[in-house]
């Protein structure tokens, strides 16, 4: 009796390790999204992406969370974090921006960029902590 009970205790568990298992090597093997080659999933001005996150971050989180978003603004900060640039977008209305995390091979490519300039970007938002973050991030103009 003991004996049965052992070894249905053992095929669960080694069940579920396998189960695990598959499941972090799908995760770990997933696809990485190529934002330079994607088309944008929505194109808007970074005044109406902060809005829209500062009046109801829970609706803006479902319509734009884990989204290709193509933002266009002023650039207000230009800072650098390791060999990352992060270029940040503001508008003199809100105490909130948009922080957009260059990916490497954009940040050696983004020397030119000043204060104060429009820029089009695109990336993929992360989310809202007091700023809006796109991850992934490449020039378009």
């Amino acid at each position: 009796m003991i004996k049965k009970t052992k070894i249905k205790i053992t095929i669960f568990l080694l069940s579920t390790a396998l189960v695990i298992l598959f499941i972090n090597i799908a995760i770990y093997n997933k696809p990485h999204i190529n934002v330079a080659k994607s088309t944008p999933d929505i194109s808007l001005v970074s005044q109406k992406l902060l809005n829209d996150f500062e009046n109801d971050e829970n609706l803006a989180n479902s319509k734009y969370l884990e989204q290709i978003i193509q933002v266009t603004g002023k650039i207000s900060e230009l800072s650098k974090t390791k060999e990352n640039l992060v270029v940040t977008l503001n508008n003199d209305n809100s105490l909130g921006s948009v922080m957009c995390h260059l990916s490497v091979e954009e940040s050696k490519k983004a020397k030119g960029l000043k204060i104060g300039e429009n820029i089009t970007l695109k990336g993929v938002c992360t989310g809202y902590l007091m700023d809006v973050i796109l991850i992934k991030c490449v020039i378009i103009n």
